[in-house]
């Protein structure tokens, strides 16, 4: 790991004739940071004043572009001798990547695929040539080195373009660079090549390219040198896509065809117009969902071993959420409520000089806290419950006396082990007290078989402490409170 001020400089994802592209990490105050994406120039780049100067103006005119399908340009570094560009991280592959990939295993990416990358990058590029400053004047970007490797594909099906302006400055060089000028001719205009101004024309055109070889899944042009490639793009007639995909329509065929027209004036005017065209030619091309169910398919191992380095990156950062005393899970969207969770969290092993996980406590707080809601909700539930079974264990005993009052009138001989009722007239004052027992309330006695001389006990004068009076009403006795 290299630091370049508030930046953190990783391990790499690729690497060219002209730069290297490194994981990168962005941290910044209160704990904030991101993953980014690095692109470091070799070191002989830097070393020729007039490069530098035009690469930096050329790379600040270009974080000025925004759009969906270009890749920002966050910052740009010129320290201890190097240059760097820090750009936004896209989780994807390169358009380059993915045609040798399908290639090899004798496989074309489907035309609707191809079509919808090759959209989106012309709408970039078109963002790009109609970009203007803050005082509303045209910047005149153009990219000058469009080609499949400076088109990615992201896992959310979204094409961008990266890298402009690199190319201008690169072009203002006194020095030959071989290693950087060989693989992209293929992709240059014939007036480029030729040595004119380029124009927004001339990416257009190498739009073409980018859109041929992704249909065909091969090479336009290549040979056996650069003079055989040069020969080759400024002579030779180009074949309709149809000849090595025959699904592939006429119509599209006029649209690839038009944009690689060797006059700049036949092709179209503006890389938008040929994107129209082009969706209008298939009728309806992929969507960006469909687009990234393929990336999974042909690069799910590629991405994901990325994706474990990016992981392993952000766990060593200083400014991770383990850091700073935020759960993992938290940081995830996912609160964990269960204490045996943070039991099992605990048992496993941390390597050496990685920090311990913060989060035992909190878990353990937020169990605590679950525990005094559910125990909360049950007193919320029992007491109503608790006061409804009083009134109904008060209240439960009387009234079957009552109903058993008016509905049986009083006999005067009843068998001693068979049930008798209560007379319903009012007792008298001078009657004995009877003790209290458990049966006391009860409306009907129960009496086991005894000889029919033995005398049944006294009533008890507030037993029951009520009497209904001629007319059917209860009344209570006035001496029983």
């Amino acid at each position: 790991m290299r630091l370049l001020g508030r930046y953190a400089l990783h391990g790499e994802i690729a690497t060219g004739g002209m730069a290297t592209i490194h994981f990168g990490r962005l941290h910044g105050d209160s704990g904030f940071s991101r993953t980014v994406a690095i692109k470091r120039l070799h070191k002989q780049f830097a070393r020729d004043p007039e490069f530098v100067s035009m690469f930096l103006d050329e790379a600040r005119l270009a974080a000025l572009i925004r759009h969906p399908n270009v890749v920002p340009t966050l910052d740009v570094l010129s320290t201890e001798g190097e240059l760097f560009v820090v750009m936004e991280y896209v989780h994807g592959e390169s358009l380059s990547l993915l045609i040798k990939g399908e290639a090899a295993k004798k496989q074309r990416i489907p035309p609707q695929v191809a079509a919808a990358i090759l959209s989106g990058a012309l709408q970039g590029l078109h963002a790009a040539h109609e970009a203007r400053d803050e005082h509303g004047q045209p910047l005149a970007i153009v990219h000058r080195d469009v080609s499949p490797h400076n088109v990615l594909v992201g896992v959310d099906g979204a094409a961008r373009v990266l890298d402009f302006g690199i190319a201008k400055a690169a072009g203002s060089l006194h020095t030959t660079r071989q290693g950087e000028i060989k693989g992209k001719l293929p992709y240059m205009a014939p007036e480029q090549l030729m040595g004119e101004p380029a124009t927004r024309l001339a990416d257009v055109y190498a739009a073409s390219v980018c859109l041929w070889e992704a249909l065909t899944g091969h090479r336009l042009f290549s040979g056996t040198s650069e003079a055989d490639v040069l020969n080759k793009v400024l002579l030779d007639d180009v074949s309709p896509p149809s000849r090595y995909a025959p699904e592939i329509s006429k119509a599209v065929d006029d649209v690839v065809l038009r944009g690689l027209s060797r006059e700049p004036r036949d092709r179209f005017p503006t890389a938008l117009q040929m994107a129209v065209a082009l969706e209008r030619a298939f009728g309806r091309i992929a969507t960006t969902h469909q687009v990234g169910q393929w990336m999974e398919r042909v690069a799910g191992p590629q991405l994901m071993d990325r994706h474990r380095k990016v992981q392993a990156i952000e766990q060593r950062s200083p400014h991770s959420s383990a850091s700073h005393g935020i759960p993992p899970s938290s940081a995830r969207g996912i609160v964990a409520e269960e204490p045996s969770l943070s039991a099992a969290t605990s048992a496993i092993p941390f390597s050496e000089g990685e920090p311990a996980d913060p989060s035992g406590p909190w878990r353990t707080m937020v169990a605590r806290r679950g525990r005094v809601k559910r125990l909360v909700v049950l007193a919320v539930v029992a007491v109503p419950v608790l006061v409804i079974l009083i009134i109904a264990a008060w209240r439960g005993p009387t009234q079957p006396a009552v109903a058993s009052k008016r509905a049986t009138p009083p006999s005067a001989s009843t068998p001693s082990d068979t049930v008798m009722e209560l007379p319903a007239s009012e007792p008298s004052a001078s009657s004995p007290a009877m003790p209290a027992t458990a049966d006391a309330p009860s409306a009907k006695i129960v009496r086991s078989a005894a000889p029919k001389s033995s005398a049944a006990p006294p009533p008890a004068a507030c037993t029951p402490p009520y009497y209904f009076d001629s007319a059917g009403r209860k009344r209570y006795k006035r001496e029983c409170f």
